[in-house]
């Protein structure tokens, strides 16, 4: 029995000792321009600690973005980045581009081209851009307001310049849709090509953007749906019920034709499915009713492996994905065919690692790792006395080292 205890010790902590804790917050903290302006901001209500919950993530260079989205009234600010030159696990979120577009218009106040009302996740391109998807929804377990529709802002990262900003059209949009994510496909020798692909979780579709074309169109497919009997999760001791599609994307290789196969799946289901990029990028095509048979699945990944968000390390040809209810992050090599048995549990943690949020894979091939216990956050409430907020690092080879994933 103790042997067995300690085989299942020494497994946590060989997943556990891979990753490399680079920041921690009990409350997450903001680099205000005074401490007087923070203290008008606490009196007044604009800046409650508690209500701020770091979600996404994302890096270039010296920058580590973070996402803080208004699921409460009191965010400080909903974009910001960690400089990561800082000794400090506890450093302060410096908003992005600067306060002034984190800023909640006030009265009948219009928000400018550059403002960043709510934000979940960002995507940092080749070509030094930061492309955000600011659902423009504030309070949103609160007092919902819509301060500005749904729109793609992108950032001139060499530059901290925007460089445009795109409304989703209404033909894009449902009663229910919810932006959760957005993914980049772009060759760097062809910056003004690029394209963006949005998953609708609320209302089970895909956006596609063209940056050439300025143009968007929503794609509509089976495969976006939840699965009703992978909707209940058990994380964190809180057990809940969620319906939401789409969610995870992303982009493996690119091919000789120079496009891709987009991964993806619903945060509700434990299965993978794939399109190629051709299909998508061709709005023709991609608004077809008889392109259902483009779509692929790629398999079952076996029960508990409910997973958020998820990226895709080229080198190694291997899928990242968060383990919600697992309490980790797995990977999978698409040489082999998707189930339980290709499918590796590479880090997992029963505390560090509760509610993996958002993963990203750099450019030095460093996969970060947000924790961010946000179904306490929602259901419960985060004790402020223990660390709530946790990122990681690892080298991909190190994680994948002598599992199924390293073929």
């Amino acid at each position: 029995m103790w042997k067995l205890l300690l085989v299942a010790l020494s497994v946590c902590l060989t997943k556990a000792a891979k990753l490399d804790e680079v920041f921690a917050w009990n409350e997450l903290s903001f680099a205000w321009p005074s401490d007087e302006i923070r203290e008008k901001a606490l009196n007044s209500g604009d800046y409650v600690p508690a209500n701020n919950l770091p979600l996404g993530l994302d890096r270039w260079k010296d920058k580590l973005f973070v996402t803080v989205p208004r699921w409460k009234a009191g965010v400080a600010a909903s974009l910001g980045y960690l400089p990561l030159s800082s000794a400090n696990k506890t450093a302060s979120v410096i908003p992005y581009p600067d306060w002034k577009a984190n800023t909640l218009p006030h009265g009948d106040e219009k928000p400018e081209d550059n403002h960043i009302i709510s934000t979940f996740r960002v995507k940092v391109d080749q070509c030094d851009r930061l492309w955000v998807m600011d659902t423009g929804l504030a309070d949103i377990l609160g007092e919902p307001k819509q301060i500005s529709p749904p729109a793609i802002v992108v950032f001139d990262l060499k530059t901290d310049k925007l460089l445009r900003r795109y409304t989703l059209q209404p033909t894009d949009l449902k009663e229910d849709s919810f932006f959760a994510n957005i993914v980049v496909d772009v060759d760097p020798a062809e910056c003004d090509k690029a394209f963006a692909y949005i998953p609708d979780l609320g209302e089970y579709g895909l956006v596609v953007y063209s940056w050439a074309d300025n143009d968007s169109w929503r794609v509509k497919h089976n495969f976006f749906y939840f699965d009703p009997l992978k909707g209940d999760f058990n994380v964190g001791g809180v057990n809940f019920q969620w319906t939401d599609g789409v969610f995870g994307l992303a982009l493996g290789p690119r091919q000789q034709d120079g496009y891709r196969t987009l991964y993806f799946h619903p945060l509700a289901s434990t299965r993978e499915f794939s399109v190629n990029t051709h299909v998508l990028q061709n709005k023709t095509v991609a608004t077809d009713p008889h392109s259902y048979y483009l779509f692929k699945i790629e398999g079952n990944r076996g029960d508990l492996t409910q997973a958020s968000a998820s990226d895709f390390d080229e080198k190694a040809n291997v899928l990242f994905l968060t383990q919600l209810n697992r309490d980790g992050v797995a990977c999978w090599n698409p040489k082999k065919t998707l189930n339980s048995q290709s499918l590796a549990l590479v880090a997992q943690d029963k505390e560090a690692l509760i509610f993996t949020n958002d993963i990203k894979v750099d450019p030095e091939r460093n996969l970060w790792i947000l924790s961010d216990k946000m179904p306490i956050f929602i259901y419960k409430q985060l004790d402020a006395s223990q660390v709530n907020y946790r990122i990681f690092k690892a080298k991909v080879d190190d994680l994948i080292k002598d599992t199924v994933c390293s073929v």
